[in-house]
């Protein structure tokens, strides 16, 4: 009991802090061109051709997305995507990037 108590309050946390975005979106957009533009378009202006992945704007777009939802996702493995291993401060970033684009 003691044990999922402490899961628990460590998960809040965590989506407390998933919540609001608190990376840097000009490190975000460095990792996404480096790590993710081989799938996804990840700037404003789209790849003709490159329908592998979703690009970032889309992403960005879809009334489902939030900092919380895209930490989750970032942190959780997938079949389709290559399993990238990141830093809290690195998924940050990433997020903080994603959710500038959908502001334009």
């Amino acid at each position: 009991m003691r044990r999922a108590m402490v899961l628990a309050l460590a998960m809040l946390a965590a989506v407390t802090a998933a919540a609001q975005p608190v990376g840097d979106p000009a490190a975000g957009r460095r990792l996404a061109e480096a790590w993710c533009a081989e799938c996804h378009a990840t700037g404003i202006k789209t790849v003709q051709g490159m329908k592998r992945a979703p690009d970032f704007v889309e992403i960005a777009g879809r009334p489902s997305t939030t900092a919380l939802s895209l930490n989750v996702f970032l942190r959780s493995s997938h079949d389709n995507m290559p399993n990238f291993i990141l830093k809290r401060g690195e998924a940050d970033d990433i997020v903080a990037y994603i959710l500038t684009l959908k502001e334009r």
